[in-house]
């Protein structure tokens, strides 16, 4: 009994490994406005920066910056974002362990994977680990418009995670058994070539 106690905890501590804390009672919010990313995030090598007062990424090739804060089940997320690529392809992860990176050009998410005009504009998609996956939800046709500035909202209530883009619902899925717990606690911007901006990001439990 020792012995298994000693692999939990381990296993606990491997999925967690920052030790990071909760959300304040009052949630999380991010206005960039400053010169250094700082210690609330885990940049797993995308280069990404803070410029003009917002945090830039331009081909991390899915090396995520990791949000050092753990999540709970039911909560909302929201960001500003624009893409200056034609291929539009935003991308955020929610619910993943706060380490995890590509060390391949193969590379399967821990979270759940958001994608807004990923595949060169032709998909908007919530995937659960592998965005190329079978059990992936391809939402309606909705193309990123280069240059302009959405409003991105990702909510998770129970079994259901939806995504919108302004008044657009981009997807949603059911999930029977939810990610969730240590290491399917975090939240991360992700990248893979597309110069994106992100902006006030706000975090709040539901």
């Amino acid at each position: 009994m020792p012995h298994r106690l000693t692999v939990l905890l381990l296993w606990v501590a491997a999925c967690t490994p920052q030790g990071d804390p909760g959300l304040p009672p009052g949630g999380f919010q991010d206005d960039f406005n400053r010169k250094r990313l700082g210690d609330e995030y885990n940049d797993t090598g995308g280069k990404f920066e803070i410029r003009d007062g917002q945090l830039r990424v331009q081909g991390a090739r899915n090396k995520p910056l990791w949000l050092r804060r753990t999540l709970p089940h039911d909560v909302r997320i929201e960001v500003d974002v624009r893409s200056e690529s034609p291929d539009g392809d935003i991308k955020l992860e929610v619910f993943g362990d706060g380490v995890s990176k590509a060390l391949t050009t193969s590379y399967t998410a821990t979270s759940y994977v958001v994608i807004f005009g990923g595949w060169k504009n032709s998909k908007n998609v919530i995937a659960r680990m592998d965005e190329h996956g079978d059990d992936r939800i391809v939402g309606p046709p909705y193309k990123v418009v280069q240059g302009r500035t959405y409003h991105m909202k990702i909510e998770r209530r129970g079994a259901t995670i939806t995504a919108w883009v302004d008044d657009h619902e981009l997807a949603r899925m059911e999930d029977p058994d939810p990610l969730d717990g240590p290491g399917h606690d975090h939240f991360a911007f992700n990248n893979w070539e597309a110069e994106l901006w992100f902006d006030n990001l706000k975090i709040e439990p539901l």
